[in-house]
């Protein structure tokens, strides 16, 4: 079982402009070289060095985890090579409103060739939604991409919404090819403890009377 980390932006309100997304330390993540990522986690003194930390399914793997401005930043380490594996931030969407913003988070990963398909970012992504963070997919997804969250859907409660001017909208379980296609349409996954009418409660969706779910 994963290792239970404090991370108290789950139940706090964020302090953030109404419209516009600011990204925090744009250059971690987004484009740093992974060798200089695990430099700093190895660097005594550095803000990445130190963090909490746990293993993964195969124990070769430490995760480092880092929680800024209410983005998770998730850095996966082989232990055996001595080198980082990739990472993976969960992502404030600036598409929605403050009151979904407390519970929604985006996951975007990035690994090295040689670690992909090895259930690294499925492990990762299972941890966040035991964590009790529920998690919606961007704007775009890679079909591998897809593929992950449909996995994930067969072990944990899933659906789809749409967003629109910060109003999110309950498309239903399953949505048609062509409602998959636009911008606006997002799938999520819950957390374990968490079922889908408390979900759309907590961030505030609007449910067409056909599509209301049942408890």
């Amino acid at each position: 079982m994963h290792a239970a980390l404090p991370f108290p932006f789950l139940s706090n309100p964020f302090a953030r402009p109404a419209e516009l997304r600011v990204d925090v330390d744009p250059a971690e993540d987004r484009g740093t070289p992974l060798a200089e990522l695990y430099a700093r986690l190895r660097r005594r003194g550095d803000r990445l060095h130190g963090l909490p930390a746990f293993r993964l399914h195969d124990p070769r793997f430490n995760v480092h985890v880092r929680s800024v401005g209410g983005e998770l930043h998730a850095y996966v380490e082989d232990m055996q090579r001595q080198c980082l594996a990739g990472c993976t931030v969960f992502n404030r969407l600036a598409e929605v409103d403050r009151r979904a913003d407390r519970h929604l988070r985006s996951p975007h990963s990035r690994y090295l060739a040689a670690y992909q398909r090895l259930g690294i970012a499925t492990a990762i992504y299972g941890w966040a939604l035991g964590q009790g963070i529920c998690l919606m997919t961007g704007a775009r997804q890679s079909a591998g991409a897809h593929a992950l969250w449909r996995s994930l859907a067969r072990r944990h409660e899933a659906g789809f919404v749409e967003i629109r001017d910060r109003q999110i909208t309950f498309l239903g379980r399953d949505v048609t090819p062509d409602d998959l296609q636009r911008l606006g349409t997002r799938m999520f996954l819950l957390p374990p403890q968490w079922s889908l009418p408390r979900f759309l409660a907590a961030v505030g969706a609007r449910t067409p009377q056909a599509r209301t779910p049942t408890a």
